[in-house]
């Protein structure tokens, strides 16, 4: 397993602590055995990843009730709703890492550690995400389709 693999499901566990214990980032990435449990050669991208996605939440939140059609963003489990978190993160503020990157690795973290079908939901969020929000169509498209 790479690297940022490793440090996307470790940011994706923290996460996942930080909203059942309702502590701070912070404090969290602080504690001894978050130290134990992440390899110090992924703790930069981990801990990028959860404070980039705790500091943006609410708009992320915002992003993710806004696509999700039909779902309220406390219908989404757990699980999913923060890996979007990460994902959406990643999509929005992380330019240096490909978009589709982003939306596979999350997809294939989905399969993993979601609910059966879950990386189909997320897929559908992270895609319609990547192509309206991060690579929205030119402004001359738009306005022909006004007709």
């Amino acid at each position: 397993m790479g690297t940022r693999r490793q440090g996307r499901e470790t940011a994706l566990k923290l996460l996942y602590a930080i909203e059942i214990t309702r502590d701070e980032a912070q404090e969290l990435l602080a504690a001894p055995w978050v130290e134990q449990m992440v390899p110090q050669d992924v703790w930069d991208f981990t801990t990028t990843l959860v404070t980039g996605a705790m500091a943006h939440c609410s708009d992320i939140d915002a992003l993710i009730q806004t696509w999700s059609a039909h779902w309220s963003l406390s219908r989404i489990g757990l699980v999913e709703r923060n890996l979007l978190r990460l994902a959406i993160y990643e999509l929005l503020y992380m330019p240096d890492i490909p978009p589709n990157v982003t939306i596979n690795e999350a997809v294939e973290i989905a399969k993993h550690y979601g609910a059966e079908d879950a990386w189909l939901f997320i897929n559908g969020i992270l895609d319609r995400i990547k192509h309206e929000v991060v690579t929205p169509p030119p402004a001359e498209l738009l306005e022909s389709s006004k007709g």
